[in-house]
């Protein structure tokens, strides 16, 4: 899809004072161009129709409306993109913020989280013979790696796929003991749910970490929701990962519940093996 402000970035240094404070009514006032006619932006702009006329061709538009199209489209796609946000800079109030921003966004998961789906997904997982866990993108595919790494010291046998042709060749060897694991912070990955249908056709079971009611959940057996709004601070990370860490870390310890005495000397296992190969005594963290 076209990016009209990438385009806008390339020509801005040649652009004269007019088209200037055109590029700036477009940054700023976008829902005013995208209901306005070519003479109310000139108005507003203190500049005459031809000049508009002139901008637009200038970014690649052949007419005004081609234009207000292009507009739209990044408006919908990124608006939070166009302005500054005026939070405080401080680094302790920035610590104080993003401390804040954690804790609510485990707060309303925990409110909103339905517990029965929780321990159901948590007694799939521990009588499986195989986990799959599947993700793709910045935050599902380091909630899938997180998954293998919570679930393989329980005695799970566990494996984390993100790359999309890897899923659905991994989905075609599941067998109806085995599950999947499915993270989408969107819920719109289609490519994913091609490989749910693929891994429920050979009977896995799918469990989704997901939006509800979005194309991964309506694939999944078992939907743990996980619905969080993220903030308007483009600058910052995404808070939505405290969200799956938090039913990541839930599900495990559930898990480990379910596995009891197998989870336990699995673990201690691990321990034995790294108090004697890089630990003086057994009170460091199970693994780096």
């Amino acid at each position: 899809m076209r990016d009209i402000l990438s385009v806008l970035q390339e020509v801005e240094p040649d652009l004269s004072k007019s088209e200037r404070i055109l590029a700036a009514l477009m940054r700023n006032q976008a829902d005013f161009i995208m209901n306005a006619g070519i003479t109310d932006v000139a108005d507003r702009a203190g500049v005459s129709p031809p000049t508009v006329t002139r901008f637009c061709r200038r970014l690649g538009c052949e007419s005004f409306s081609a234009f207000k199209v292009q507009v739209a489209q990044v408006a919908f796609a990124g608006r939070r993109y166009l302005t500054t946000n005026t939070a405080s800079v401080a680094p302790s109030d920035v610590a104080d913020s993003l401390l804040a921003q954690f804790q609510d966004a485990a707060a309303k998961t925990r409110k909103s989280l339905d517990i029965e789906a929780t321990m159901k997904a948590a007694e799939t997982i521990s009588n499986a013979g195989l986990v799959a866990a599947f993700g793709a993108g910045g935050t599902s595919s380091m909630i899938a790696d997180e998954i293998q790494n919570r679930l393989f010291r329980l005695g799970s046998p566990t494996v984390s796929i993100t790359d999309h042709a890897m899923q659905l060749m991994q989905a075609a060897t599941l067998r109806s003991n085995d599950v999947v694991v499915a993270s989408s912070v969107s819920g719109r990955n289609t490519q994913m749910v091609r490989a749910l249908e693929a891994a429920k056709t050979y009977g896995a079971t799918v469990i989704a970490l997901t939006r509800p009611g979005r194309p991964v959940a309506e694939m999944a057996d078992i939907t743990i929701a996980i619905d969080l709004e993220e903030g308007d601070n483009i600058l910052r990370p995404s808070t939505s990962r405290y969200a799956y860490l938090f039913v990541i870390d839930l599900l495990a310890t559930f898990v480990a519940m379910k596995r009891g005495d197998e989870a336990r000397e699995t673990l201690r296992r691990v321990k034995h093996q790294l108090s004697n190969t890089r630990d003086p005594d057994d009170k460091e963290a199970l693994g780096d």
